[in-house]
């Protein structure tokens, strides 16, 4: 909250952009760069869907999104490190399991995940959007083998795989001690209703989301970049503030009103702890197969000599390290260096000194 109340104001500093023509002043205020900050690191964010649409792989791709059932998010808020650690689990071992199927498959899919816990009214709702190859690398690593283009795994086998999978590992920690059953999970505690849970959820069909991207997986890695780098709100839906409540944008039109200490409880609701990674890989896309499967994948399916993959990776890499100012402006059209007042001149950066005016020189005349 601390972050998100200073950036961009005087608090942590900036400086002072002048422009060298007409002497037009602009003050520029560092940004906070946390992580759930509403504007902060939109660079980082289309850097991020950059770099990922420049490793995928030539080949279709699926979108699927598993989200445990609403009688675990109370237990969730409580233990929400191990919860989320479990669902990323859960939900990777139930994809390259029937992926590794040799009655399947037979072969080793690559998976991006990222965690969502919102609804667009704030509410706490974990799930994990998953971007999943259309195929794999053959278990043995001499071929790639093609999954259908219109489907991937039966809905029902992915949730029912997931749900035992989750209840598993949930049953472990339990038994382990390490579930904190405070707060709205109080009741759980006691083993016997803890049992009775388990066993209601092993009963319950739960909803797992697959289907093919119809605009490509460019569409559904620019619809996860919106959140890879944010949390729960965007400013631009912000419609009303005052002392006594808060109107946002939901969807298809509506809008909710919150008082101002309900709209910052649901909020910080989606603040994950310090450290936590929300945006994970696996399978071919892990770490440490970067360098070995993942290459063994893309020879197989590159038509051609040349790696088109990693010359998009390397000039994506290029671009991301240039001046924020010019990803700026490719991004937005706005470029920052121009003035905004007399449009010809050049803004130059100098020192911003807080408190009272300070004398400034006359600005530089152009040549």
């Amino acid at each position: 909250m601390r972050a998100i109340e200073v950036c961009r104001t005087e608090v942590l500093g900036g400086h002072l952009d002048v422009c060298d023509r007409c002497g037009h002043e602009r003050p520029a205020y560092n940004s906070c760069r946390n992580r759930h900050c509403p504007k902060c690191q939109s660079l980082a964010q289309a850097c991020w869907i950059e770099q990922r649409m420049a490793r995928t792989l030539d080949t279709h791709y699926f979108h699927v999104v598993f989200t445990p059932p609403s009688e675990l998010r109370s237990l969730a808020l409580v233990n929400r490190r191990l919860l989320v650690a479990m669902l990323f689990a859960a939900a990777s071992q139930t994809l390259l399991a029937l992926g590794g199927d040799p009655a399947r498959l037979g072969a080793t899919l690559g998976i991006t995940a990222v965690l969502h816990t919102w609804t667009r009214d704030l509410q706490f709702h974990p799930h994990l959007h998953c971007i999943v190859t259309g195929g794999g690398l053959a278990l043995d690593g001499e071929r790639w083998t093609p999954a259908r283009r219109k489907y991937l795994f039966p809905v029902k086998v992915l949730s029912r795989l997931f749900r035992g999978k989750l209840l598993a590992a949930l049953a472990r920690a339990y038994q382990r001690g390490e579930l904190a059953c405070t707060g709205p999970c109080t009741d759980l505690a006691d083993p016997v209703r803890f049992a009775r849970l388990r066993d209601r959820l092993h009963r319950k069909e739960w909803v797992v989301y697959a289907k093919r991207p119809f605009a490509g997986v460019a569409q559904v890695f620019r619809y996860l970049g919106r959140y890879t780098h944010r949390v729960a709100l965007s400013n631009h839906r912000l419609e009303a503030v005052d002392d006594h409540a808060v109107r946002f944008a939901t969807k298809n039109g509506q809008s909710a009103t919150l008082s101002p200490h309900e709209f910052i409880r649901r909020f910080l609701l989606h603040v994950l702890p310090a450290g936590f990674v929300k945006i994970r890989r696996f399978g071919l896309l892990a770490p440490r197969n970067a360098t070995s499967l993942l290459d063994r994948a893309r020879r197989h399916l590159a038509a051609t000599g040349a790696d088109k993959s990693e010359l998009a990776t390397a000039a994506t890499s290029a671009h991301c390290h240039r001046d924020w100012r010019l990803r700026l402006r490719d991004l937005t059209g706005l470029d920052l260096s121009r003035c905004p007042s007399c449009t010809t001149g050049t803004m130059i950066r100098r020192p911003l000194i807080r408190g009272a005016a300070a004398e400034r020189a006359p600005p530089r005349q152009a040549a």
